[in-house]
């Protein structure tokens, strides 16, 4: 009985010691609250000359992890532009650790991979340039256009945007609408702004769908950009619209951090995909599965504009949409977007033989064979419209990067591949800079094991989508 309770008190102690430590460790996880501050005690002055003192600090941390990544340089096919003409990227730009090669790689198992951390560093996921603190960010030519049509700054006193331009999709990309394919690009080769939407497209939307567009480009508060001490622009700002990310319907890569995830390490970058075709699309959000375009519309403005959180933007002045109206006029535009031109492709989706070339042809067969593309990417679209989990963790130990915890993605929305030539980087944090880079990375990820003129041959068929 004395050895009993003796063994019970020692079980006892243990555990209590046991407990804080456990404790301890699941709050690193967890993080200590999923709230952003709302009380700023530091006053605006003091904020951003603290900030403007660590931004080359940042900036500079983040170059460097993009050049052990990738080849940055410029380095454009001369023969394959995007549908506005701008030069796509060629070639594998992730680098290979020491003494392996894409086939040597290929011949692995994923856990002989992550054994020998084999992993490419621009397989990882990409962190936000500030993962800390994340917000919106937008590409220089954008901020440049927007400054010049709106007077309105969407410059960001602590960070800089950091992927070259040439790796970016065109600015500003043509629209074409489903109602209207014979105008060809409706934009005019301009930025649809505040300053010329009506001009542009009086006559050619009705009235709803002129209002949606109207509200699409109206500057609206968000967490960076608005009036509050706690803001990234310097001068007290009006705010962002939809299409400051998604230009002219399109997207233009600017950044953010998904909202859905906490704590802030755990949070996913996020490439702004295309509205294109969101017509034939039944989710959306990269990792929210929302429904309809409706839901996304609304999500956007009342939580994802304040990174996830309600209470900052009833702070900060969150835009109240009405469903039955506003939300359906903008939704009813978006869904008018189209994809671009495929000249090669038959109303099934799938290449013309009379006017694809042998490299494309090839890559077809790939693409719905070995491939295993079409396994999500169904023509005449090429989504499946649902979600997939692909178990990247499966290659490597989780790790952080940059303040970012590198471990499992979760599931993510097949994006469609019409038109997909017109949005790099590609995958839903833009991790993969060109498509020679996504084919090598799901020839790991699905064990595809394609030899090298395989690899070209459906890169030269998904130019052709």
């Amino acid at each position: 009985m004395c050895r009993k309770k003796w063994s019970s008190a020692i079980k006892a102690m243990f555990v209590c010691l046991l407990i804080p430590a456990l404790a301890h460790a699941a709050d690193e996880t967890k993080g200590k609250t999923s709230y952003m501050p709302v009380d700023i005690k530091e006053d605006f002055a003091t904020t951003m000359a603290r900030l403007k003192a660590e931004k080359p600090q940042v900036m500079t941390r983040q170059k460097n992890l993009l050049s052990e990544r990738y080849d940055l340089s410029n380095r454009p096919d001369k023969d394959v532009t995007m549908s506005g003409g701008k030069p796509i990227q060629k070639d594998v730009r992730v680098k290979l650790p020491a003494n392996v090669s894409w086939e040597k790689l290929a011949s692995m198992s994923p856990e002989e991979i992550r054994q020998k951390d084999a992993w490419p560093a621009g397989f990882f996921p990409l962190p936000h340039p500030k993962q800390a603190e994340g917000g919106m960010l937008f590409p220089e030519f954008h901020i440049k256009e927007i400054k010049k049509q709106e007077a309105r700054d969407l410059t960001r006193f602590d960070l800089d945007y950091d992927l070259p331009d040439h790796f970016l999709p065109e600015f500003p990309a043509p629209i074409y609408l489903t109602t209207r394919p014979d105008l060809g690009d409706v934009s005019q080769g301009k930025l649809v702004t505040i300053d010329n939407y009506y001009e542009l497209f009086n006559g050619v939307l009705n009235p709803k769908q002129i209002e949606g567009l109207r509200l699409l480009v109206t500057p609206f508060p968000q967490q960076q950009f608005n009036q509050t001490e706690d803001r990234r622009s310097e001068r007290a700002s009006r705010g962002v619209v939809c299409f400051d990310c998604h230009a002219n319907g399109h997207t233009n890569a600017s950044t953010h951090l998904v909202g859905d995830i906490r704590p802030q390490a755990f949070r996913h970058r996020i490439d702004t995909p295309s509205l294109r075709g969101v017509n034939i699309q039944r989710l959306f959000g990269s990792q929210r599965a929302l429904k309809t375009v409706e839901d996304f519309t609304e999500f956007e403005q009342r939580a994802a504009y304040f990174d996830g959180d309600p209470v900052i933007a009833t702070k900060k002045g969150v835009n109240i949409l009405e469903r039955g109206s506003q939300v359906q006029f903008m939704a009813e535009f978006q869904e008018l977007l189209d994809f671009p031109p495929a000249p090669k492709l038959g109303i099934d989706g799938k290449l013309d033989p009379r006017k694809a070339n042998e490299s494309e042809m090839r890559g077809q067969a790939i693409f719905f064979g070995k491939g295993k593309c079409a396994e999500c990417h169904t023509p005449p679209y090429y989504t499946d419209n649902t979600m997939h989990n692909l178990k990247v963790e499966r290659f490597y130990k989780p790790r952080t990067i940059n303040g970012m915890m590198a471990s499992a993605d979760g599931p993510i929305k097949t994006f469609p591949l019409r038109g997909i030539k017109d949005s790099p980087p590609y995958l839903h944090d833009g991790r993969l800079l060109t498509l020679d880079d996504t084919v090598e990375f799901f020839n790991l990820v699905l064990e595809t094991k394609l030899n090298e003129q395989e690899k070209k041959d459906l890169v030269n068929f998904m130019r052709a989508l």
